[in-house]
């Protein structure tokens, strides 16, 4: 796959929680222990509610072919996190509840049915890093389960434990990587890993006027071969004051819904985002 032609890809979503941004945090004539100390102090204070992975609401059609009612859809997702304490866990870690909903709605078809709907609850701890005086990233240990609610061969379910990590490169570039160890119980879908991977990377970057927001995440299938699931988002921030863009995203492999993990998808779609202040979580 021609990595230029994924320059095609953003907008989105909707109005987002507000919450203070984290990369801006400077400290003078302070010891790194004053400062790392008003660094946790900030970051206890932030809300126990917010967005966790990117909101959004987007339609489009398959790239590559001729569009018609199967090959054109709705996707969207909604995702939250509830952090449960502040930094008194030892290594002063975080313990949160993460829930991410994800939906293929083929608005196209006779009677707008919804193709399939994936529910990704999940557990775990969170350790902001402080280096050199500033929050330079974030690792987070969990453990998710991931299904489709059907039942009988349309069934699909498997669980993970997941180490995440982002390194926050500058105010407007985040490089971030997910490894999991996976749990595959669902009697449909033993293969999955061949499709929806074993461990992903990527990077978001912001413009500096916080106007423009592109992401990458390429998420390796199992297999010693270059073998990627693509996707590309673009934003562009529709009103200054808050979080709603306009999103461009390009999907390029498999496993993009549980249901049809084995089937290629090469989609754009166009829409809303609503996205956290500060970087996303993948």
């Amino acid at each position: 796959m021609n990595i230029t032609r994924l320059a095609t890809i953003t907008l989105i979503m909707l109005a987002a929680m507000m919450t203070p941004a984290l990369g801006q945090i400077v400290a003078i004539e302070k010891s790194s222990k004053e400062i790392a100390d008003s660094i946790r102090a900030e970051l206890d204070s932030r809300p126990y509610f917010s967005l966790y992975k990117d909101t959004y609401f987007v339609g489009g059609t398959v790239l590559g072919g001729k569009p018609d009612e199967f090959n054109s859809d709705v996707k969207f997702q909604i995702s939250f996190q509830q952090r449960l304490t502040k930094s008194v866990l030892p290594g002063n870690t975080y313990l949160y509840l993460f829930y991410s909903q994800k939906a293929i709605w083929h608005v196209f078809e006779n009677s707008l049915p919804f193709h399939d709907l994936n529910f990704n609850p999940g557990v775990g701890l969170s350790k902001f890093i402080i280096m050199k005086n500033r929050l330079v990233g974030k690792a987070t240990v969990m453990i998710e389960h991931e299904s489709n609610g059907r039942d009988g061969t349309a069934s699909r379910s498997w669980n993970k434990i997941s180490l995440a990590g982002e390194a926050y490169i500058s105010p407007v570039l985040m490089a971030h990587a997910k490894y999991w160890i996976p749990i595959v119980d669902g009697q449909y879908n033993r293969d999955i890993l061949k499709y929806s991977g074993l461990y992903q990377a990527g990077f978001q970057a912001k413009s500096t006027d916080d106007k423009w927001v592109l992401d990458m995440t390429l998420v390796k299938r199992k297999g010693w071969n270059l073998n990627f699931n693509t996707i590309v988002q673009l934003g562009y921030r529709i009103n200054h004051n808050s979080n709603q863009f306009i999103m461009l995203q390009y999907y390029n492999g498999y496993g993009e819904s549980l249901l049809d993990y084995k089937q290629y998808h090469s989609r754009i779609r166009i829409g809303l985002l609503i996205r956290p202040t500060f970087f996303s979580d993948f």
